[in-house]
């Protein structure tokens, strides 16, 4: 179906960028429309507002998304969109024009900024993706990006509470004082069915794309389409040696160390209901984490 067909369920989230979304979503989707587009604007009011959009604009019947933002706002949307009904294995696509911090998703598809973002949306050649369901104690929620416990976690989880406006300052203020108070906590995780692993550890992430944070490449070897989770698991670094290793995640180069481990694995099962901090797509939340499982191929995307 041609980028003329049927019309965008566009969710805007204005507040995004620290409101560069606002600001610039108004002629980024002007160009769209004149380019042939048929855009269904929707603006957000509130935190969770993005969800609501999609989840009544899907039961509509509604099949392609444009989400108008960041990671967070792409996060929102998708969590209206899934979980998806018994029986509903009718494509879906899910668009980002990358107007928010962060855009981590995208990097893997080497749409940095928005004209590039724009030309593939006009393009219309799609891909499926896999999609990662993440199951809690108190429901399920869905990604494409990243999700990881421990020190990335904690980071994200004070730079929201205390340092969000200082933008990345705030997080460099955050990653020096988590760095201070530094722990090796034990999550008790089991893959594919195999040993539940209780090492003390720094962090743990659970990719299907490569970036998280924007640029930083936290899994090098992820890949979005493969049916796998790349786990990365950082094991105990003392002050120093996690300050020395920080930089090289920008590059991916972290992977090399002798402390962090890559493998890969369709499920993962958190065993015991202890609530952590929980970075998913850009956000944190306090979640109590169950079973992770990748859907394959259950999304489209523009690339």
């Amino acid at each position: 179906m041609g980028g003329q067909g049927a019309g965008w369920i566009t969710i805007v989230n204005g507040t995004a960028g620290h409101g560069r979304a606002g600001r610039r979503a108004p002629a980024e989707l002007e160009r769209l429309q004149a380019d042939g587009l048929t855009l269904d604007v929707r603006r957000t009011e509130r935190p969770g507002h993005a969800a609501e959009l999609a989840r009544e604009a899907y039961a509509a019947g509604a099949r392609r998304f444009l989400a108008v933002g960041g990671d967070g706002t792409a996060f929102e949307v998708l969590n209206g969109i899934f979980p998806r009904p018994a029986g509903h294995d009718d494509p879906v696509v899910l668009a980002q024009l990358p107007l928010g911090t962060g855009n981590s998703f995208l990097r893997d598809f080497d749409l940095c900024d928005v004209a590039a973002a724009r030309a593939t949306l006009v393009r219309d050649r799609r891909r499926r993706v896999d999609v990662i369901r993440a199951e809690h104690r108190d429901g399920e929620l869905h990604y494409i990006n990243l999700l990881s416990i421990g020190f990335s976690a904690e980071v994200g989880a004070l730079t929201n509470r205390r340092f969000k406006p200082l933008g990345h300052a705030g997080y460099g203020l955050a990653v020096v004082l988590r760095v201070a108070g530094l722990r090796h906590p034990v999550f008790r995780v089991c893959e594919d069915g195999g040993p539940v692993d209780e090492r003390p550890c720094t962090l743990l992430s659970f990719s299907n794309s490569r970036y998280t944070g924007g640029t930083m490449m936290m899994a090098p070897h992820a890949e979005v389409d493969d049916g796998r989770l790349q786990v990365v698991r950082v094991g105990r670094l003392g002050r120093w040696g996690l300050l020395r290793a920080f930089p090289k995640i920008y590059k991916g180069t972290h992977v090399r160390l002798a402390a962090v481990e890559e493998r890969r694995a369709a499920t993962v099962e958190f065993r015991g209901e202890r609530e952590l901090d929980v970075m998913v797509d850009g956000e944190v939340l306090r979640l109590a984490l169950r079973r992770l499982e990748v859907l394959p191929g259950a999304l489209e995307v523009p690339a």
